[in-house]
């Protein structure tokens, strides 16, 4: 029977302490282990047992009429969501970032177990907060923000979200070889690869390469902008150098592949989740029409 009823997702991983676990089978190899190292098994204990009283309440919380499930980082991708969910990510802020792709507009409330440990940048909701925020941002009555995200469109149709940013380039961070092309202005190019990132991902890979090459580029995360940085681009008789950073609101950035193998294009990192960019292949990339709807507390 369908029902209309708010589903309240609850999106976690591993913690530390349990990935200890899973290695070294039970809790007195995982604890000499880290003692041999110098280590306390203590402190990684406390943390999972923060974080899952943090699940706990926030389950608790959440009220009785709505539907819930579960669902762990590795399954993200088997998991189906739907037009009525609430996700509730509890964990740092790159959790926030693994789930956005897979949304479509619904409501993000990031939980954040542990305000000493991890920064809460997109993960800011407190435990205090929690309870009446749900039902608000199901009402459209809690304050949000429509984060801009990237999307990277294959000449096959095959495309792929990120909420920080996408790389192209090869798996191994070799050097990577591809025509770019932007408003106008195409060359070749042999570099370390290239990243187009949001407002969000500014703040991460974007920065480092923005205070390293010192090329700022102004973005807002709610701006519908993104911006291409190109890593270490050689030049040579058949390479160039002058498309190595620009903002893209309209247009979007154009890359065919020159690599015979092991061309890649991922989003947030997770290199695991990717698109084959073999020689030939074309992808488009800009600012998503979708946008991470984030619940701020």
């Amino acid at each position: 029977m369908a029902t209309n009823a708010p589903r309240a997702v609850f999106v976690t991983r591993e913690t530390d302490y349990e990935r200890l676990l899973a290695r070294h089978a039970t809790r007195g190899q995982a604890k000499f282990f880290l003692e041999t190292r110098g280590q306390d098994i203590d402190l990684v204990e406390d943390r999972h047992r923060q974080m899952h009283a943090t699940l706990h309440a926030a389950r608790a919380a959440t009220p009785g009429d709505w539907r819930q499930a579960a669902v762990g980082r590795a399954d993200l991708d088997r998991f189906q969501f739907g037009p009525e969910d609430v996700i509730v990510v509890v964990g740092q802020d790159g959790l926030v970032a693994n789930v956005a792709k897979y949304l479509d507009g619904q409501p993000v409330l990031g939980l954040n177990p542990a305000p000493d440990l991890y920064d809460g940048v997109l993960a800011r909701v407190t435990l205090a907060r929690f309870a009446p925020l749900l039902p608000a941002s199901v009402a459209g009555a809690a304050p949000v923000e429509r984060r801009t995200m990237v999307e990277a469109r294959l000449d096959t149709g095959e495309r792929l979200l990120a909420l920080n940013e996408v790389f192209v380039g090869h798996h191994s961070h070799q050097s990577a070889r591809y025509r770019i092309a932007c408003a106008g202005a195409a060359e070749d190019q042999s570099s370390s690869g290239l990243i187009v990132a949001s407002g969000t991902g500014a703040t991460g890979w974007a920065r480092s390469i923005m205070e390293a090459t010192r090329t700022p580029v102004p973005l807002d995360p709610q701006e519908r902008a993104v911006a291409f940085f190109v890593r270490e681009p050689f030049p040579s008789v058949a390479t160039g150098t002058t498309l190595r950073v620009g903002k893209l609101q309209k247009e979007r950035l154009a890359v065919i592949s020159r690599m015979n193998e092991g061309g890649v294009i991922f989003a947030d990192g997770i290199e695991q989740d990717f698109m084959a960019f073999d020689w030939g292949r074309g992808v488009t990339i800009g600012p998503a029409a979708q946008t991470l709807r984030l619940v701020t507390g």
